[in-house]
């Protein structure tokens, strides 16, 4: 990508402001429509939302969304939709035991409310505090006890795969964990043993950080710097790892860029949340230097991998080594082309990154990664990306879910799935439109936690 040296957070301000004009119309149009019977809301066909059984992972990021919306704007119609959505649709998430997804579903909803209620913008009720607080700690040992064991004496949560698989995904529904840990709490085994959260979060992002992410050290012939693998498989029966593999990317050694993304934005914020502790707390872990500089060497590949494998204008493609790449040509010397004929672009891969490459880049203090994810923003916050089309109930257009399944919707007259959003994709705009309207207006700087 061509990383613009001109864009701050204040000639963004206008673009940002602009995505949630119009998103509030989207929000409030879909929480009229859908029918939560339905399952969740998971991406658009010809721009009405419809579901996809597989795990109901996208409906914290439905009622999160409005949540986003009224911390942007104060509206409190939107506060009232994600508070009482959450109370009346979340608790089955909070105990869900056979997903990885308790981040993605539950600090999008309850982490997002406790977090206002401590800048004092929902009342200051305290049994409204204590009530996310409870659905917090509970999601986080729910999420801890899917536990498998490395040969190298780490572990990892495993995915709905089945305890053999670790996904790069859940490199962000750490969040979770960090937050029970942050609230005092543990998972209690038998014998009543006190496992601790913050052990397991280190000890997960330590195995995606070994086994997800590649460093150019010849741990196979396509070990290249940055790369990063779906889905690592190990043995269940010793730990020792087997192979990569990828569910949705185009195959176990090409790098799939939504998981791409979520390394790029795990880790960074990861990184972020470790500064919160004292040295001492972090010795069980093998100390603060050990984990930061394995949390940032992966943060740090990831981020350079995407600005090398990505088209002028940062939007990505789905796979960086999807076939249909060799019939573009010099892709990453034009800005990105969703309407092509032979492979989509994914704008829900660039919003994670976008977030990603400015929270290393702060935490670094990295011009070039800052000034990457702000020409990511750039991109993304105008046409064709934003969509104002009131007909149209998505925000972030040419977003991909699942390429190889074919689940995608292929517009008459193209050849590839484009002109759809996701609703991943379209919670994470908004969070990163509030993330940019946030340090730009000089509030608290945004954070899964609560201070």
């Amino acid at each position: 990508m061509k990383i613009a040296q001109d864009i701050t957070v204040a000639s963004l301000e206008k673009k940002a402001l602009r995505v949630f004009e119009v998103s509030a119309a989207k929000v409030e149009t879909l929480d009229r429509r859908w029918n939560p019977a339905s399952g969740s809301p998971v991406y658009t066909v010809q721009g009405q939302y419809t579901s996809r059984g597989w795990t109901e992972w996208t409906q914290g990021f439905q009622f999160g969304s409005a949540v986003l919306q009224f911390d942007a704007t104060g509206d409190r119609r939107f506060l009232d939709i994600g508070r009482e959505k959450t109370v009346s649709q979340m608790a089955k998430h909070v105990s869900h035991i056979g997903v990885h997804d308790h981040g993605f579903n539950n600090v999008s909803t309850y982490g997002n409310l406790l977090r206002l209620w401590h800048e004092s913008r929902l009342g200051g009720n305290e049994w409204e505090r204590h009530f996310y607080e409870l659905a917090l700690k509970s999601s986080a040992a729910v999420q801890a006890a899917r536990w498998s064991r490395t040969s190298d004496g780490g572990g990892y949560i495993y995915s709905f795969n089945g305890p053999q698989s670790l996904f790069v995904d859940t490199i962000r529904t750490l969040r979770v964990l960090a937050i029970g840990h942050r609230l005092g709490h543990a998972l209690m085994g038998e014998n009543d043993r006190r496992i601790s959260l913050l052990e397991r979060m280190i000890q997960h992002a330590q195995a995606t950080a070994n086994y997800s992410v590649y460093y150019g050290k010849g741990r196979d012939i396509y070990d290249v710097r940055g790369r990063v693998a779906h889905e690592s498989i190990f043995n269940p029966n010793d730990g020792n790892f087997r192979c990569p593999n990828t569910q949705q990317g185009y195959s176990p050694v090409t790098t799939w860029t939504r998981g791409l993304a979520w390394a790029m934005c795990g880790f960074a914020e990861q990184l972020e949340f470790l500064g919160t502790f004292d040295g001492d707390e972090l010795v069980p872990c093998g100390g603060r230097s050990r984990v930061e500089d394995l949390f940032r060497q992966a943060a740090e590949a990831a981020c350079d991998f995407y600005i090398e494998n990505t088209a002028l204008d940062g939007v990505p493609y789905w796979d960086t080594g999807a076939p249909g790449l060799y019939h573009l040509g010099e892709w990453r010397e034009r800005v990105s082309e969703p309407l092509n004929a032979f492979e989509p672009v994914d704008s829900s891969a660039a919003a994670i990154a976008a977030q990603g490459l400015l929270r290393l880049g702060r935490h670094l203090k990295n011009d070039r990664y800052w000034r990457a994810g702000l020409t990511v923003c750039s991109t993304l916050f105008e046409e064709p990306y934003l969509s104002a089309d009131p007909g149209h109930e998505g925000l972030l257009m040419h977003s991909i879910y699942h390429r190889p399944n074919g689940w995608d919707f292929i517009p008459e007259g193209h050849t590839i799935p484009c002109g759809e959003a996701s609703m991943w994709g379209d919670y994470h705009a908004r969070e990163l439109a509030l993330y940019l309207l946030r340090i730009g207006e000089n509030k608290p700087y945004l954070t899964f936690w609560s201070e």
